[in-house]
């Protein structure tokens, strides 16, 4: 009966201690102006801190990195003000023992804070305000931490930074001139650099206190301009295979000639200038791979060997063709008939010729 009388007592007092775990919530906050800030611009904050069962061994602490800043509270208890007081530090701290109240009763501190936006060496997040529970010990309850922040922007670093990528869309706008003289297909990269000059432009139309979707426009058109640029180096190695194909067509046509004529389809020196043209053709697959991984300098390369070969083979067939075309080739006339025909015309004179001498020479007998 004692130990289960200890069990109930141990139980009550458990459960005492975990509804009387205390808690802070934060609220109806209001911030003006909102979004990033210049240095040196007012801020003016308001906001709600609940406190529900606050112990009074632990206390409210509150921070900023706002510049001159002012704190304003007020305790109210069932919305009826009480205490009030004020801070001129970046820190505040509210004692537990003002906020120690039944849990039935509604705890409340209405804060206000002023100050101006620090100074900056470059554009970076800084606390507009913080709301903590420090413990008997003044360690942070981090269940019970609320934090504002907001960016302090360094307007030099932006105007530097439109400067950049403005300077960088001037290298693609060069780089897109530079292809397209050459006959690269430029098409995307125009599309790539016409969005990246609109989202530079509207960065800089924006007010320094839109600093977020500035940047949000500059990250933006430095991914168009890094695509646009991808887009372009494609599109050159597209070229750039495609100027390869060339020598490879022509030779095709010469091959072609020679494989269409019985007398000079078997020409022994025709399969070097063969195998010259197919090693040009397993460069350009090569290539063609290469672009479709994403190698498109390796492809340059591999179209370039492939056009050097290819253009080899081709002059090639041309010495080969003409040499055969200028030769005489008993063969062919042969095999064409040529001879043949010649031979009927010469036995045909011939004839003639022995006929009229023959009756030449009869006509003289007869005269004696």
């Amino acid at each position: 009966m004692k130990g289960v009388t200890k069990w109930i007592i141990l139980s009550g007092i458990l459960l005492f201690l975990i509804s009387s775990v205390s808690a802070i919530t934060t609220s109806t906050v209001v911030i003006d102006p909102s979004g990033s800030l210049v240095p040196g611009t007012s801020v003016s904050i308001s906001f709600r801190v609940d406190a529900t069962d606050f112990e009074g061994d632990n206390e409210v602490f509150l921070t900023t990195d706002l510049a001159n800043p002012v704190w304003s509270y007020t305790i109210f208890v069932n919305n009826v003000e009480g205490f009030s007081d004020q801070s001129g530090s970046k820190t505040l701290s509210v004692t537990g023992w003002l906020l120690e109240y039944p849990n039935s009763e509604e705890i409340s501190l209405r804060v206000t804070l002023t100050g101006k936006a620090p100074d900056v060496t470059q554009s970076s997040e800084k606390i507009l305000f913080r709301v903590q529970e420090l413990d008997s010990k003044g360690n942070p309850i981090t269940s019970q931490t609320t934090e504002y922040k907001t960016t302090v922007v360094n307007t030099a670093e932006i105007s530097q930074s439109i400067s950049t990528k403005r300077a960088e869309l001037q290298s693609f706008r060069s780089q897109i001139d530079e292809k397209a003289a050459i006959g690269v297909d430029t098409a995307n990269a125009e599309i790539k650099y016409s969005d990246a000059k609109s989202k530079i432009d509207a960065a800089a139309a924006l007010p320094s206190t839109e600093y977020t979707n500035a940047l949000a426009y500059l990250n933006t058109a430095a991914d168009l301009i890094k695509d646009g640029n991808t887009a372009l180096d494609k599109s050159w190695a597209e070229r750039e295979v495609a100027t390869a194909q060339i020598p490879i067509s022509n030779v095709d046509r010469v091959i072609a000639w020679f494989k269409g004529n019985a007398s000079t389809s078997s020409n022994a020196e025709l399969p070097p200038i063969i195998s010259k043209r197919e090693i040009a053709v397993s460069y350009i697959s090569a290539a063609n791979d290469q672009i479709a991984s994403g190698q498109y300098s390796q492809a340059r390369s591999k179209a370039a060997e492939a056009y050097a070969k290819g253009n080899e083979s081709y002059t090639d067939a041309l010495i080969l063709q003409k040499k055969v075309s200028s030769g005489f080739n008993l063969g062919a006339i042969f095999s064409s008939g040529v001879l043949t025909i010649i031979a009927v015309v010469v036995v045909i004179g011939l004839i003639a010729a022995g006929v009229i001498m023959y009756r030449k020479r009869s006509s003289w007998d007869e005269l004696g």
